[in-house]
This record gives structure tokens, sequence and C-alpha cells, in this order.
């Protein structure tokens, strides 16, 4: 079957001449269609159904599915994701746990500096009950 006959007029201009995608063939003197669902190089998927068509082909899907070329998979027209709500719910349970824990930790922290400033301050004014007073002995002079 001979889809795009050439003119052979000089070998100069059939240089470089080659079939366009979906065909095979020398580009001169024919080019035939590529039969992609035949060859099976088109339409792989396990749900796909394929239609050869003039220079390329068609994919289907069966059910509710839409077929997707660049991925040659189908995919549900729902919209529906696969993550359940329950998945999402251990999720936002975690990060709430986990910023409960640091709100706790970062209190801890907080409440262990303030009482180490706090004893600091107060060790200067008057002696704590686990500090000893020293008493200074020796000569003021003339005062």
């Amino acid at each position: 079957m001979k889809a795009f006959p050439s003119p052979q007029t000089s070998d100069d201009h059939t240089k470089g001449c080659k079939c366009p995608p979906g065909f095979k063939g020398d580009g001169v003197n024919s080019c035939e269609d590529v039969d992609e669902c035949k060859e099976k190089t088109a339409c792989q998927c396990s749900n796909c159904k394929c239609k050869n068509t003039w220079g390329s082909y068609e994919c289907s899907c069966s059910g509710n599915l839409l077929y997707m070329r660049e991925h040659d998979t189908c995919i549900s027209k729902d919209g529906k994701s696969e993550v359940s709500w329950g998945f999402v719910w251990v999720i936002i349970l975690g990060l709430t746990a986990a910023g409960a824990a640091g709100y706790a930790f970062y209190k801890y922290r907080v409440r262990t500096y303030m009482d180490s400033e706090i004893r600091a301050i107060m060790a200067q004014y008057m002696p704590l009950d686990n500090q000893a007073e020293v008493e200074i002995h020796g000569t003021h002079g003339n005062v």
C-alpha cells in the first residue's frame, strides 16, 4: 500500500526523506501505517483497549476509567484519592502530639532557666539554705 507516493525526479531530492511518526517505509517510495496495537507498542495497561488509526492509535479503558497516554495507564474518573481519612487523622494527631511535646519541653527549659536566674539574683541579697554564711574576718581600717 503506497500511502505517500513521491515522484522520482532525481536522487538529490530524496536524500533525508523519511516517513512521519506512525508510519514506516523508506520515505520516498512508500510509507505504510504502523499498527501499534498489533505490534503491542501501545496500550500496555491491563484495562486498556487499543484501536489502530491512520498514523496513530487510540486507547480506551473499561468501566469508569480514563486513559492517560503519557503514562500508558488508566485512572479513575471520580477523582477519589487512594488516601483514607484514617491516614489523614493519624498525621494530624501525630503533628498535634509532636507540638504538645515540644511545648512541654519548651516550658520545662524556660522554668529551669528562670529558676536558676531567680536563685542567682536571690543569692546576691540573702543566703540560701544550702549556702553557708561566710564570715569576713579582718579589719576595716578606720571606718
